[in-house]
């Protein structure tokens, strides 16, 4: 159910995306899913590709910090309320979200919840005990 995910560090400043986005396609890995968080300095780029080892060490041997992390990828209905009745199944356990970020699933009308949690067993035991469907690697990459 945990999803490697690949986090860049890199200077805030405009094409520094370029060169990650150019060695992924250079090898053949294909972005799913991309957030960017910045700040006045640095920014962080989270993805999940379709090969995360092989991006790591592509990243690393052109000279980019690199982190995997492991984080869950929730099947959500793609509506108003989706959200509110995933993070409602979390309500009293003190189970900590650090980030989490969205995009449409091609699965008709699902969209797809990327969450980092502090606890990220007590977090599956807890969305499965209500329900909810968490992906597997398999299933986001396809």
């Amino acid at each position: 159910m945990k999803i490697n995910q690949i986090s860049l560090f890199a200077e805030n400043k405009p094409g520094h995306i370029s060169a990650p986005a150019r060695l992924l396609a250079q090898e053949g890995i294909d972005i799913r899913a991309l957030f960017l968080a910045d700040s006045q300095h640095f920014g962080i780029v989270r993805m999940i590709v379709s090969d995360w080892q092989k991006a790591a060490a592509v990243f690393e041997a052109h000279g980019f910090v690199v982190k995997v992390t492991e984080v869950l990828a929730v099947e959500v209905p793609d509506h108003p309320g989706g959200l509110a009745d995933v993070l409602g199944a979390l309500d009293g356990s003190g189970i900590n979200i650090e980030y989490m970020y969205a995009f449409p699933y091609p699965r008709g009308d699902q969209a797809i919840l990327i969450f980092r949690f502090a606890d990220p067993d007590a977090a599956i035991a807890r969305l499965q005990a209500a329900g909810i469907n968490l992906l597997a690697s398999d299933e986001l990459l396809k």
